[in-house]
């Protein structure tokens, strides 16, 4: 039997506003354009896709199951702005039929810079995730799976039973992502590999015409998972969620192929759905896989290179958690805040110089005309931030 292990990330940050160095307001995010764009992905994507979940775990009774993170900026989005996208999440968390996953809070890049920072943000995010949809995350995915060694230690001290993170062809070599591993030097720990080829598919490929798979059926992708007997236990599909109606638009047909999948997959009982940790629970390790350089899901590279490729994503990343001690001692909540909104990774993508191949994914909602434009209006913000510590 082949399980598909559906996760789904659902991320916004709160963007920032044009901030010249003549602006000295403690109001750095535009939230007239966070509040319209944060709508527009609801309507495409997150109120239609959490219908069609919710319709084909009733219609297949149970056995269609899913798995999601939703970041603490996300939720912090919908409270504001959309409380009924929030509460078709709650209808999801009632059904026992899907999975929520922890990850930081603020979608940030700490773990690399302050790692009391991370386990805060890790703790406030499992908190506030148990909270609103009444589980306690066993399962951690770290920023943009980003992953090493080291993370997977971390996250096991904190009581965390498996990891999620990138299938990369370089740390995996001949074995597949289709089984459950272990990271070396831990105890019970597990890791679960995204399956980048058959993600992708739908991902990035779905509404392609010059792609030689085009039209992408439900049926033919079930014969792909179909395929997975015998050379695995599992296929985890990890992607974002936007996915559904706003990377791949409704006249692409995406919601047809979500809609029809699981049927294909469950036809003939050979295949199933399970959330993360009921694969966990299901399925034993068959190895160690040794990741002592960090890895990511971004870009063709599956590196840092996204966040961390070019001199200023370096400075800007490196000033901003130079602030630390100055910024938690001051005890000013609304300040805190700011400088924890500041570290959400898509500010550093926005600064990304790698227009090649990747370059459509870099500009998805991104504001800038420029990475050297996201790079200084960053910085002019972070100088603010700078002078409200003294």
């Amino acid at each position: 039997m082949a399980s598909v292990v559906f996760y789904f990330q659902v991320h916004q940050p709160f963007r920032l506003r044009r901030y010249t160095v003549f602006d000295s307001h403690p109001n750095y995010f535009n939230n007239v354009d966070n509040e319209s764009i944060c709508g527009k992905v609801c309507d495409k994507c997150y109120l239609p896709a959490n219908q069609a979940v919710l319709d084909l775990i009733r219609e297949h009774e149970g056995r269609f199951r899913v798995s999601y993170s939703l970041t603490g900026t996300v939720i912090e989005q919908f409270e504001r702005w959309r409380p009924d996208v929030l509460d078709s999440f709650k209808a999801l968390a009632e059904t026992g039929c899907v999975e929520f996953i922890c990850e930081t809070y603020y979608h940030s890049l700490a773990f690399l810079y302050n790692r009391d920072e991370f386990v805060a943000q890790t703790s406030r995010h499992r908190e506030l995730i148990e909270d609103l949809f009444g589980q306690r995350p066993r399962i951690f995915r770290n920023t943009e799976l980003t992953y090493n060694n080291d993370v997977a230690r971390q996250v096991e001290d904190m009581g965390f039973d498996a990891i999620l993170t990138e299938g990369a062809d370089h740390i995996l070599g001949y074995r597949s992502p289709n089984f459950i591993y272990n990271p070396p030097n831990c105890g019970s720990m597990a890791m679960l590999l995204k399956n980048y080829r058959l993600s992708d598919d739908i991902a990035f490929r779905f509404g392609d015409r010059n792609w030689k798979e085009w039209p992408l059926t439900a049926e033919r992708f079930a014969g792909w998972v179909d395929h997975i007997n015998g050379n695995g236990y599992v296929c985890n599909l990890f992607m974002d969620y936007e996915t559904f109606g706003e990377h791949q638009w409704a006249d692409t047909g995406i919601f047809e192929f979500l809609r029809a999948l699981p049927g294909q997959v469950l036809k003939g009982g050979r295949n199933d759905f399970l959330t993360v940790s009921e694969a966990l629970d299901r399925y034993p390790s068959v190895g160690e896989v040794d990741v002592p350089h960090m890895i990511s899901w971004a870009d063709t590279e599956r590196d840092l290179s996204a966040w961390l490729g070019n001199s200023m994503q370096s400075n800007a990343l490196h000033d901003l958690y130079a602030l630390t001690d100055d910024v938690l001692q001051t005890g000013d909540e609304s300040l805190i805040d700011d400088w924890r909104k500041l570290q959400t990774s898509d500010h550093f993508y926005y600064m990304c110089t790698k227009w090649f191949a990747d370059g459509d994914v870099h500009k998805y909602f991104n504001p800038y005309e420029s990475p050297y434009d996201a790079y200084i209006n960053y910085m002019n913000i972070l100088d603010n931030v700078r002078l409200r510590t003294v």
